[in-house]
């Protein structure tokens, strides 16, 4: 268990760039680091949700929201991967990893989460083109060539899907429309588009085709 005060002192002390959030996704603390790569006062971050101020994307799009399955997994206790996440900076967008902590406060059920950032741009965008290269060179499905060269998980993965949830989504991938995933589960087609809408929610997709995108690429299905 540890103090607010000390969740602060612990950020304070790494050289890269950390923020602590609570269990709601609000920013109570923000390293100078932090300060630099965002481009904002403490003072001004402080009291905000984070995605507000981090504004993260996938490589499907944003992909940061009030509905954070980062937030999600830490308020549950589960040990979090590192994700490779573009990030909102003073110097425009750029890929950051970034890794997060699990701190419990004294007397409180609710986590607070440590979050650290290492820029790794260069890195990251050799990959996306080893990845554009083995898909339009060597023919290689998309899904196959990121799994191939992925060194690191999305935060996307980190996403609780029930098993009815994985078994439409893993329907949706081959193309079955929503009729023919009813027909498939022996469920109602309502019942498989609640199913969708919880689907596109959890993932923060608009569409079926982004959803399944991005499940594809973070290794979800």
């Amino acid at each position: 268990m540890m103090r607010l005060r000390s969740i602060c002192e612990l950020i304070e002390g790494t050289a890269d760039a950390a923020f602590a959030t609570d269990s709601t996704g609000t920013i109570v603390a923000l390293n100078s680091a932090a300060e630099k790569l965002f481009g904002i006062n403490a003072d001004k971050a402080v009291g905000e949700f984070c995605h507000l101020i981090v504004k993260g994307m996938d490589e499907c799009g944003q992909i940061c929201s009030e509905n954070c399955s980062i937030k999600q997994a830490a308020g549950k206790l589960h040990p979090i991967h590192h994700f490779d996440l573009k990030v909102e900076t003073q110097d425009g967008k750029q890929w950051c990893n970034m890794s997060v902590l699990i701190a419990q406060e004294n007397n409180s059920k609710e986590p607070h989460t440590i979050h650290i950032l290492r820029p790794v741009d260069v890195r990251k965008r050799l990959e996306l083109a080893v990845r554009d290269f083995l898909v339009t060179e060597v023919s290689l499905p998309e899904e196959k060539a990121a799994a191939l060269i992925r060194t690191t998980r999305s935060g996307v993965s980190e996403t609780e899907l029930t098993g009815r949830e994985r078994e439409v989504l893993n329907l949706l991938a081959t193309g079955k429309t929503s009729p023919a995933i009813a027909g498939k589960l022996h469920i109602s087609r309502n019942t498989v588009d609640n199913h969708i809408q919880h689907i596109l929610k959890k993932l923060n997709a608009h569409s079926r085709l982004e959803a399944v995108r991005r499940a594809e690429l973070s290794g979800l299905i």
